[in-house]
């Protein structure tokens, strides 16, 4: 590490004092057992399989595809149905990603240059700009805004890009004659105080409008600035009443101008965002109009549902959860639904291409044997003759070509690697491309994850989970077990792309992946269950799912353990709380303590709003189980953290603090949002689940 964790030991918690450690506090892992068989075998685990590809590069004429295996790029022809090694001698671009200017998380840029490359916009002292880059003349086009009456132009809110995406503040029309910018107001708004540098001689203070539950938002506004007239026109997003937190307008984002620049295009929500709008506003006169509704009133509606505009600009595919699974709808411009174009009792995922000439959707599907599995379906744009193309025993991942007549189909499941083949576009093989290899896995000794299916805690839904094995398994000891989850509303932990044996396992441990009812891809109204019970209900199924693994003699049920960082810290530190039979220890990083300390936007759309859900956010505070605590807790933040705020890590402590409870806690020096080292998280697993071990007597 090159930064130093400071430990804190409170015992009975009668003292509260930093203790500096001398050198790493992970140095007795070293003469932990398990150690040198992880240190043997974890760095070999992702080099076992020489994996086919999952992405290939398609020729512009169809005739030929490039693919990377084994280290080696080949060109696979069409034609003569062989592969042979490449001429092109560009590195791997398969899997890369590429951020180029990425702004840091939350933020946005602060500024934007026209798509004729004659100007750039830009915020700056909270007013904006814009410069004639062929005369480096620079105007204000905005001069209003001050520390004081705390305006600002040209930039959003930290909330506004970790919650809604929105990663820039300012939209050039096609044609380069207007900008699009926002209008915030901060003066009323509650400010948090993010301390960074210290460890310096001096720090320093970031101060964030940051609404939490139950705060005001920030009122905002769009406006558009014509350079031809030189004039700002505010666009009129509430239907001509002024911001009413609470009320449609609440929030405004996903920015786009439309094809032929005549309109602004947005999303529009109420603070509950079980409402979503998506609008046209006159970039002249200001006016806007609804083009989509989307409500959903048990819970809470997508923000950004998936779109798809088609070649005329004005025809367009859209994403709704309207019947309660995710479907296509097939819309015009002017607000008028020409048709649905799927209507399943599964949820859509993508879109992968269209062909407009012959009307048809190529998109992926979860309507394999389980919702992981992802299909390649094709449909009439009309609505008509959908049917899916490939195998739905395995997940899959699919390459068209340009001329729709073939696709590379990548398959796999959770313990199948890819086999990658070449189908015709009716979904028939056409030639194998590669198969993975194993024969390093199989040497090796490493074990495949193993899927298991339990019982929610509601009794009725069936759920999935997944164990990870050590490669030195023997089904006649007895193992601790470690959970392994993030947790959160509408993601999976339960996946069908082949996974790799977890390396913590290496130390002689089991590791779970365990679903609830937070699953996404298995509709809405099982995520509706979630809804105001944050922690409540999903930390009931992880259980459960835990509790169904008991029959097995090899699983250790006195020697759980739970970690997590972020959402993933709150479920360790709510399962080691709320079920103090089941979790033995947890290690909890960057967590969420109590739902009033979190931004409104992620927290209100899943819990409703304080007012109307005071009870929910009173059940699911950990400090109200602080004196349930039975078990070892490990708690981590960094005092830089400016998404889930110290204050949330400080106000467990406090709780276990005044409840006499013992606990370890590890704080790392103007870090931001991340987890503790992960040995030193293994020392103190090792030492509370395997050296100390509960007998459960």
């Amino acid at each position: 590490m090159n930064k130093k964790l400071v430990k804190l030991s409170l015992l009975f918690c009668l003292v509260s004092v930093l203790l500096p450690n001398q050198g790493f506090s992970q140095d007795k892992l070293k003469k932990m057992p398990g150690y040198e068989r992880y240190k043997e075998i974890a760095p070999k685990i992702r080099r076992s399989i020489k994996m086919a590809p999952i992405s290939v590069n398609w020729s512009e004429d169809s005739k030929s595809f490039d693919y990377f295996f084994d280290g080696k790029r080949y060109t696979y022809s069409i034609s003569s149905k062989k592969a042979v090694p490449s001429q092109n001698t560009q590195s791997n671009p398969f899997g890369r990603r590429r951020f180029g200017s990425r702004v840091a998380r939350g933020r946005q840029a602060a500024s934007a240059d026209a798509p004729n490359d004659k100007y750039k916009a830009f915020t700056k002292d909270r007013n904006m700009y814009i410069t004639n880059l062929a005369t480096n003349e620079t105007i204000a086009i905005t001069t209003d805004a001050n520390d004081e009456n705390q305006l600002k132009y040209g930039i959003a809110t930290w909330v506004y890009g970790e919650e809604l995406s929105q990663n820039t503040a300012m939209w050039w029309s096609p044609d380069s004659k207007k900008i699009a910018f926002y209008r915030f107001e901060e003066k009323d708004a509650l400010k948090y105080y993010v301390l960074y540098n210290q460890t310096k001689i001096q720090d320093s203070v970031e101060i964030e409008a940051y609404p939490k539950v139950g705060a005001k938002n920030l009122p905002v506004d769009l406006l558009v600035y014509d350079l031809e007239t030189k004039k700002i026109t505010k666009l009129d997003t509430r239907d001509g009443k002024p911001f009413q937190d609470g009320a449609m307008g609440t929030y405004l984002y996903d920015i786009s101008w439309s094809k032929d620049g005549s309109e602004l295009l947005y999303h529009s929500t109420n603070r509950k965002q079980n409402t979503m709008d998506f609008r046209a506003a006159n970039p002249v006169t200001g006016k806007s109009r609804t083009i989509v509704r989307e409500q959903w009133l048990p819970s809470w509606t997508e923000n950004s549902p998936e779109i798809k505009w088609l070649s005329d600009g004005k025809r367009f595919i859209w994403a709704s959860e309207r019947n309660g699974y995710k479907n296509y709808y097939l819309y015009h411009i002017d607000g008028t639904l020409i048709n649905p174009i799927t209507n399943h009792n599964f949820e859509v995922a993508s879109i992968l291409k269209v062909d407009e000439k012959k009307g048809i959707l190529y998109y992926m599907a979860r309507s394999g044997d389980n919702h992981m599995k992802m299909q390649l379906h094709r449909v009439k744009l009309n609505g008509k003759g959908d049917k899916r193309l490939t195998d739905p025993s395995f997940h899959h991942t699919v390459t068209l070509s340009p001329n729709n007549a073939y696709f590379v189909d990548a398959a796999q499941t959770h313990d199948q690697p890819v086999t990658t083949r070449l189908m015709s576009i009716s979904g028939k093989t056409i030639a194998t491309i590669a198969k993975s290899d194993m024969t390093a896995f199989n040497e090796l000794g490493l074990k495949k994850v193993e899927v298991f299916t339990f019982t929610s805690a509601d009794g009725v839904t069936t759920l999935h989970g997944m164990i990870h094995f050590p490669s030195n398994f023997d089904p006649s000891k007895k193992y601790p077990v470690i959970l392994s989850n993030y947790g959160g509303p509408a993601t999976n932990a339960f996946r069908e792309s082949f996974t790799y044996p977890d390396a913590l396992t290496e130390f002689g441990f089991l590791v779970l992946n365990i679903d609830g009812r937070n699953v996404r891809g298995r509709g809405k109204k099982l995520l509706d269950q979630l809804y105001g019970n944050l922690g409540m209900v999903e930390m009931d199924d992880f259980a459960e799912g835990v509790k169904s693994l008991y029959d097995r003699p090899y699983f250790d049920k006195y020697n759980v353990g739970v970690y997590g960082t972020s959402y993933g810290g709150t479920t360790a530190a709510t399962s080691l709380l709320r079920f103090p039979k089941i979790y033995r220890a947890a290690v909890a990083n960057s967590a969420v303590t109590d739902w009033r300390n979190y931004d409104n936007i992620y927290t209100e759309r899943f819990m409703n709003t304080l007012e109307d859900n005071k009870a929910g956010y009173e059940a699911s505070s950990l400090m109200k189980y602080a004196p349930q605590l039975e078990g070892e807790l490990m708690i981590f933040y960094g005092t830089s953290d400016n998404n889930v705020h110290p204050a949330n890590s400080l106000q467990l402590i406090d709780a276990l603090q005044k409840a006499r409870k013992s606990f370890e806690v590890q704080v790392g020096p103007d870090q931001g949002h991340t987890a503790m080292d992960t040995e030193r998280m293994m020392e103190f697993f090792i030492e509370h689940l395997v050296l100390n071990k509960s007998t459960g007597a």
